[in-house]
């Protein structure tokens, strides 16, 4: 099994430096084909990889570091190739290598156009470079490994959206890599505090030594560097306005892995290496971080409401943006509870929120790709856009998506919040429960606010007379490709929603164990 794990990282890059070589052809237009078709079977291996991986995990011990590797790497720092799975970082696994893969097929058939462009074998290369980055940062089990793979993503990423995306596309990309960048920073000081202090980087030593030889000031020290550097890729109130612009430019499958797994990135370093590696430090910030996400929550409603009303000229893609501000909270509420149920509940909601607010932005992708725009007013008209009537599949999977996103019970959305909620009602010893149920009001008006803007949304775009002049003349319906790549998704998130066993049966051991120090 750690054989399949090392291949899960080698075999995109190496395809990553294949797109360099010119073995796709001389005819570029066949060359580009060739590397779109290379991107999509490539990111399938790996997917298959990952599958292979979760049905030999032994799911009897989800708190035991499997399918491991460990070797010296750079021996005179201490430095180790340490690599490994539990029931943390599986499903993460698992949903990157799936999102990554359906975002390749799509691009197969709707490649992102953009200015001066030089081929489809770049996009297929950073691509899957990208790919690399974000497999690595949830396998590494070393500090200094964790911070190379967390850096990885970032010039891909840049690249998408500065070359293929749209709108201000150069401006965002830039704020995402400058914001990004001096984030990283702060983490890397917290990282070689501990490790110069504890005398190793690694994870499982530092996660099982849970604070000893670390004083007090250390710890508090070094977790708030960490908790800043990660909370900016998470992104977290007010660390977040980089967010709406990069997904308001990026192309649609940028947006699609930069809300699905790059903010990922950050909660889940919140729940690997500030929890059990710096506990106290944890604990005396945690009421902060608490704080924070409250704001956060109800800040991105209303941002969203303010986007959704009519006149506003709100941008459809910007709107879900701001809503991942908000249900990025609800994951940093339930890691500041500190309790397993809270934790649990932030870890599930990073999986629904990967699944529902793809599919999301693939919708919105495409409704963008057919209106030539994502602005709402444009979108709905004057007596609405009429989803249901006109492309009636698209309008569905708009609204099931919708009420997934609102959190409607039966679907992914609903048990993480719940649960991030539960943990806030009854934090963990040493945390001021008062304050904590005001956040966890705050949270329950955000889910209220919630539900009223994304309401309003499916009101706008998907209800009214077909009858009606359209923006555009013809509207297209849900296309072959379009449904090969939602339809996991969808179903995904209905599996989650009634069976969540499935992914807390994985991640609760494992929680406890980090929590109780190993």
């Amino acid at each position: 099994m750690n054989a399949v794990l090392i291949a899960l990282l080698v075999l995109p890059l190496l395809g990553a430096a294949l797109t360099l070589a010119p073995v796709f052809g001389p005819d570029p237009a066949a060359a580009d084909r060739r590397a779109l078709r290379f991107g999509t079977v490539l990111t399938g291996a790996v997917l298959v990889l990952t599958v292979a991986l979760a049905a030999g995990f032994d799911h009897d011990e989800p708190a035991r570091m499997q399918a491991t590797t460990d070797v010296a790497w750079i021996p005179a720092i201490g430095v180790r190739l340490h690599l490994g799975v539990d029931g943390v970082s599986l499903p993460l696994l698992v949903l990157t290598s799936l999102l990554t893969f359906l975002c390749a097929l799509y691009s197969e058939r709707r490649l992102p156009s953009g200015e001066g462009v030089p081929s489809a074998r770049s996009f297929v290369g950073l691509f899957l470079l990208l790919e690399v980055g974000m497999l690595a940062t949830f396998a590494v089990l070393d500090l200094v490994l964790f911070f190379l793979a967390f850096e990885i993503v970032l010039i891909p990423m840049y690249f998408l959206i500065a070359r293929w995306g749209s709108g201000a596309k150069v401006p965002a990309a830039n704020r995402f890599i400058l914001y990004t960048l001096l984030g990283s920073a702060v983490m890397l000081l917290g990282f070689l505090l501990v490790g110069l202090k504890a005398g190793t980087f690694d994870m499982q030593a530092l996660a099982a030594a849970h604070g000893s030889g670390l004083s007090h000031s250390t710890q508090v020290i070094a977790a708030l560097a960490i908790m800043v550097g990660l909370a900016v890729k998470a992104p977290a109130w007010p660390l977040h306005s980089w967010l709406p612009g990069a997904h308001t430019a990026a192309p649609t499958v940028g947006s699609v892995l930069l809300a699905g797994v790059l903010l990922k990135m950050g909660t889940y370093g919140l729940v690997r290496v500030l929890l059990p590696v710096v506990p106290d430090g944890t604990t005396t910030l945690a009421p902060y971080l608490g704080a924070f996400a409250a704001v956060g929550i109800v800040y991105g409603s209303l941002a969203c409401l303010a986007l959704a009303r009519t006149g506003a000229k709100g941008d459809l893609k910007r709107l879900i943006a701001y809503s991942s501000v908000g249900h990025m909270g609800f994951v940093l509420l339930g890691i500041a509870s500190l309790t397993p149920v809270g934790v649990n509940g932030a870890l599930f909601a990073n999986i629904a929120h990967g699944l529902i607010t793809g599919l999301l932005f693939f919708v919105v992708g495409a409704l963008k790709d057919r209106y030539g725009t994502a602005d709402l007013d444009t979108l709905a008209g004057a007596t609405g856009g009429a989803l249901y009537g006109r492309a009636p599949r698209l309008g569905a999977l708009l609204a099931f998506a919708a009420v997934a996103s609102l959190g409607l019970p039966g679907l992914a959305g609903f048990w993480g919040e719940l649960l991030a909620m539960f943990g806030a009602f009854d934090p963990a010893e040493g945390l001021s429960r008062p304050a904590f149920v005001t956040y966890m009001v705050l949270a329950g008006l955000g889910t209220l606010l919630t539900a009223a803007y994304l309401l309003i949304v499916v009101r706008r775009v998907c209800m009214g007379d077909p009858k009606q002049p359209a923006p555009v003349a013809e509207l297209a319906d849900l296309r072959p490709y379009e449904a090969v790549s939602w339809t996991p998704l969808a179903a995904l998130t209905l599996l989650a929603g009634l069976w969540p066993a499935l992914l807390l049966g994985l991640s609760d051991p494992a929680v406890k164990h980090l929590l109780g120090g190993g």
